[in-house]
């Protein structure tokens, strides 16, 4: 049995090719039936993202090879893709290189944005559809098992998510790292396009009292209000609501500044001097730089968050060689549970072999012992379960630390000398 992975990522084929080979969650459903064979294949599961297409599988006794290519040409019909085509962006990986990819995979060390939450739903999604379809066994199952909880220990034990690696998302970092905490703030947001609906996701989930929503047109703005229960408003009554904000994150596609110094100071004057940040992520800016000379009133643009994002990607890239010591030291306790595993189903084969021996010599002989109380009948199958149990303990102890020390040809022996296919 070996543990085959095949694939293509953003790191080795464009998005065309991506896209070309991606699965639909019941395209995914329908095709794992036809990649399964019960040999050459005998578990997998496909996971597809925006970013890969990969395939996890399971391959019969020394058929790896043939796994590979089945795969492939899995891949190459399903999603007409010439096999010329697929072979120069796929990737493959086996046994151990293959354990250690999934879990990086699934712990985000592997995505376009290090770090990322939404590629372990993924995989998790990939292995609860593979699971419904009965396309996952025994080492399938241990496998993404063992990758979620990788991930998990990843994301606690490192702080490779707590950065900020998003221009929205660091615009609201920012906002928390200035008052401490967004809990009691009202945040308003200026524009209702997508780099606004990130920031409100991040806004709510980091507990803002109150979100302002301000857009030229008003049903836009109310839209992205409802989905987050805030105000809505037009561009045309910025001024009036724009001394209730403490922190205004700006992101329209106007030419022009939204905001001018003097909305600005008439704002700071009703406030009461009561400081007010400004975060402008447009391009063109829309916040007059000029309020930063007025006291207690701070404008930071995309430059300001760019750095912001490169310096919390450079600490992503630390958090991440501290996570890859933990996916280090998962792969090789995943190995030895899979050594385990493996030397199970011989054990039992082990002494299937023997009680079928025992069993058949009992029933030549049994003639001999003549008439058997219910006693003496229990007390002879005992007699024959404590032999065949002192006769296998001391083969069974070899063949354990065989597995652990890795010396497959004694592991092959003791299977040859009891007959035991693998």
């Amino acid at each position: 049995m070996s543990i085959v992975l095949v694939g293509i990522s953003h790191k080795t084929a464009p998005v065309e090719i991506r896209e070309s080979l991606a699965f639909t969650k019941d395209a995914c459903a329908e095709s794992l039936g036809a990649l399964v064979d019960g040999a050459a294949v005998r578990e997998a599961l496909i996971v597809s993202t925006c970013n890969r297409v990969e395939v996890i599988s399971a391959t019969g006794d020394n058929q790896e090879e043939e796994g590979v290519a089945r795969i492939c040409d899995f891949l190459s019909t399903k999603r007409n893709v010439p096999p010329a085509l697929l072979a120069n962006h796929i990737y493959v990986h086996r046994d151990e290189a293959a354990v250690r990819h999934l879990f990086r995979v699934a712990a985000s060390l592997d995505s376009m944005v290090v770090g990322e939450p939404q590629v372990l739903g993924q995989v998790r999604e990939a292995y609860s559809l593979a699971t419904e379809r009965g396309t996952t066994g025994r080492v399938l199952h241990r496998l993404l098992h063992h990758a979620l909880r990788v991930a998990k220990r990843v994301r606690t034990e490192t702080g490779i998510a707590s950065s900020a690696v998003s221009i929205s998302y660091a615009a609201v970092e920012l906002g928390r790292r200035i008052f401490g905490t967004l809990a009691g703030r009202t945040v308003m947001l200026v524009g209702a396009g997508e780099m606004a609906e990130l920031a409100a996701r991040h806004l709510a989930r980091n507990g803002a009292a109150r979100i302002l929503i301000a857009n030229r047109t008003k049903d836009t703005a109310r839209a992205l209000a409802a989905q987050f229960g805030g105000e809505a408003f037009t561009l045309a009554s910025l001024s009036q609501h724009l001394p209730q904000a403490d922190i205004i994150i700006c992101s329209t596609a106007a030419e022009s500044f939204v905001i001018t110094k003097e909305m600005a100071e008439e704002a700071s004057r009703v406030r009461g001097g009561r400081p007010a940040f400004f975060i402008d992520i447009s391009v063109p800016r829309n916040v007059d730089p000029a309020i930063s000379d007025l006291e207690n009133s701070f404008v930071y643009d995309v430059d300001d968050l760019a750095s912001v994002v490169e310096t919390n990607k450079r600490e992503r890239e630390r958090e991440a060689a501290r996570a890859e010591l933990i996916v280090d030291s998962e792969v090789e306790q995943f190995n030895q549970k899979l050594r385990f595993m493996e030397i199970g189903s011989t054990v039992d084969a082990l002494r299937c072999k023997l009680q079928r021996i025992a069993d058949a010599e009992y029933e030549r002989q049994r003639h001999r012992l003549g008439d058997l109380t219910p006693q003496q009948e229990q007390a002879v199958r005992a007699l024959i379960e404590a032999t065949i149990n002192k006769i296998s303990h001391p083969v069974i102890h070899r063949l354990r630390r065989s597995y652990e020390t890795g010396e497959a040809e004694n592991v092959q022996a003791w299977r040859d000398s009891f007959g035991i296919e693998e």
